[in-house]
């Protein structure tokens, strides 16, 4: 204070110069501090990059950055960080703001012009290739990506011109060197989706679209297209994530909005559907495919799948003749789907038409060779159909092979009232009622017998010799009741059991 007063200075000005000195000594400290941290991020951010550990040298540069903004080679090497992890977007302004700290800085702007032809900048990329060639006419680099920029330009107005006259193919093959050139720029890869589209190929429309949603900001119509495709191909969780994508960006874009509630409420079916069959409760399953059909009758995918399911479940529940229908129908519609022929092959063995059966499985078999379940069924098929031309246990009973065994016991009970050899006088009549009857009670016998029915129904006739080790004992000979049917003498007394 007595130094002001010797300077002849009032009581706040004095006070306003000390502080300024005060604040000239501590910025001098804070700025000389900063210098080394600046030296330190920019060491360890060089580093880290040889490592290739690129968000910890990002990190670093980024600090070194707000430290030094006037540091153009700064800006310069974090741009380069941003290239390494092909953030290419990220790495264009800070290569501007080096050029504009140092205007001559040649190769931040080859690499500048580098960026923008790949995004399909022609008029800004040789905006920067021409700066480099005014101060180094012989630069080998900046004249080869002068004549790519000019040979760009003429691709461009080639695919355009080919895709107004309708020549996608054509479309396709110049913009693979226009991609080649400018794989960044979203406008050819989504011109060359909508060629695939129109060429009945979504899934090729699918991977050029997806890296545009990166490549344009705020690409909505990118997500909402993707989720439609998705949609179209039966991918309905692919559909739904895409189009909540593009309500995450505008949550009241009406046609993004539309399209989820739809997608929404087909995929819940789905999935319900799909979970009912899991939990073996196969006639709701059946209500929620019917209501997937009703969801959406537009999309053949989704009908195709619903049949195929309902024609599974029916066969589920041994309805017969409306699984033959159903898998029929769905046959018709996708000829070449294995499941169905596998599935309406089993509805042909529970309808017991076993030639019917062996053909589908053949037929699937042709679609699928690798399958187990087709190849197991395929022979169980044919041995069925090789023991139906001997002797069918269900066909002598009258009787489904869903029937119960309360049904088999009814229907044995009648037709053995019925057969009875006592019931016939002729000789001839007593032999044929006699082989009847034998038919009745084997039949009877295996059927009500869980083992037996099983190794039946896997294909297997539990009383056939052939199929007998040592043969012997009554039960291997297939006689379940006690008698002797080849026994001398005119009359019969049969006892059989009632179980």
């Amino acid at each position: 204070m007595d130094s002001c007063r010797r300077a002849g200075l009032s009581g706040v000005l004095c006070s306003l110069s000390l502080l300024c000195v005060i604040l000239d000594i501590q910025l001098d400290g804070v700025l000389g501090a900063t210098h080394v941290e600046i030296e330190h991020h920019l060491e360890m951010g060089r580093k880290l990059l040889a490592a290739g550990q690129l968000a910890e040298a990002l990190s670093h540069y980024h600090s070194a950055v707000e430290g030094d903004s006037k540091n153009y080679l700064t800006y310069y090497k974090r741009a380069a960080v941003f290239l390494a992890m092909g953030k290419s977007k990220s790495a264009l302004p800070d290569l501007t703001r080096a050029i504009q700290l140092k205007p001559d800085f040649l190769a931040a702007r080859l690499q500048r012009g580098n960026i923008l032809l790949k995004q399909g900048n022609t008029d800004e990329a040789v905006d920067d290739f021409e700066a480099v060639l005014l101060r180094s006419p012989a630069h080998e680099e900046a004249e080869e990506q002068v004549r790519k920029a000019s040979e760009l330009v003429e691709l461009r107005e080639e695919a355009h011109a080919a895709y107004h006259q309708g020549d996608y193919s054509t479309t396709v093959t110049v913009l693979e060197r226009v991609i080649e050139i400018s794989p960044w720029d979203p406008e050819s890869r989504e011109l060359r989706a909508e060629c695939y589209i129109r060429m009945g190929d979504p899934q090729k429309a699918i991977q050029d679209l997806t890296p545009t949603t990166r490549l344009r900001n705020d690409n909505r119509a990118a997500f909402l297209k993707l989720s439609m495709l998705h949609y179209s191909l039966g991918e309905h969780h692919e559909s739904l994530n895409h189009i909540r994508e593009c309500l995450k960006l505008d949550q009241d874009d009406k046609e993004c909005f539309s399209h989820y509630k739809q997608v929404k409420k087909l995929s819940k079916q789905l999935d319900a559907a799909e979970e009912l069959i899991h939990m073996e409760r196969y006639e709701e399953a059946i209500e929620k495919y019917e209501s997937v059909m009703k969801t959406e009758p537009n999309v053949p995918f989704y009908t195709n799948l619903a049949k195929e399911r309902i024609c599974f479940c029916y066969v589920k529940i041994k309805l017969a003749h409306k699984a033959i229908d159903v898998c029929s129908e769905a046959h018709q519609r996708d000829p070449r789907n294995a499941n169905i022929l596998r599935d309406r092959a089993e509805a042909y063995i529970l309808n017991q038409d076993y030639e019917k059966a062996v053909e589908d499985y053949q037929e699937a078999r042709e679609f699928d060779s690798d399958s187990h379940d087709i190849r197991e069924g395929l022979e169980r098929a044919q041995k069925l159909l090789k023991i139906s031309r001997k002797r069918d246990y269900y066909k002598i009973l009258g009787v489904s092979r869903s029937a119960n065994k309360q049904e088999i016991i009814k229907a044995y009970r009648k037709l053995a009232q019925q057969w009875h050899p006592d019931n016939f006088q002729s000789e001839t009549e007593k032999k044929e009622a006699e082989k009847k009857f034998i038919d009745i009670a084997s039949a009877k016998e295996v059927l009500t017998d869980p083992e037996m029915r099983q190794k039946f129904d896997a294909g297997e006739d539990p009383l056939d010799p052939e199929n007998q080790q040592g043969g012997g004992g009554g039960g291997g000979q297939g006689w379940p009741f006690h008698f002797d049917p080849f026994q001398s003498g005119g009359s019969f007394h049969f006892k059989f059991h009632h179980n």
